[in-house]
């Protein structure tokens, strides 16, 4: 079973992406502000994050940067934003701009999946 971490500050989204990927079958963690994903991603193994670009304090940029600098620098990572245009310049494996459906979510979800699978075959 996949594990992803979820950081974004509003609860109600939080919330629902943590039942609708529960729901597909992925174990999920979620963090409530970037500071918080950033711990919770350093004290445990996750093989997808997914983090909100805007958030109080630490932000998605400060999660891409430590993820990018850490052991686990190969982990994916979707960005979503209701601010797309903040997303030039990052390095995200996808991304999606909300509001979003969560069929969507979960197909690159299992898209990115699928390419790490498929990469690991190859080794």
């Amino acid at each position: 079973m996949y594990r992803i971490l979820v950081i974004d500050d509003e609860k109600t989204i939080l919330s629902a992406i943590k039942i609708a990927l529960s729901r597909a079958g992925f174990e999920v963690e979620i963090a409530s502000d970037g500071q918080e994903g950033i711990q919770k991603f350093s004290s445990g193994r996750f093989d997808l994050v997914i983090t909100d670009l805007r958030m109080p304090g630490l932000d998605g940029h400060d999660v891409v940067d430590h993820i990018h600098n850490s052991d686990y620098s190969s982990t994916p990572i979707i960005g979503i934003s209701a601010t797309p245009w903040l997303f030039k310049n990052i390095r995200f494996d996808a991304v999606l701009t909300k509001p979003f459906y969560f069929e969507d979510l979960i197909n690159s979800i299992r898209h990115i999946f699928m390419q790490v699978d498929y990469d690991c075959d190859l080794i």
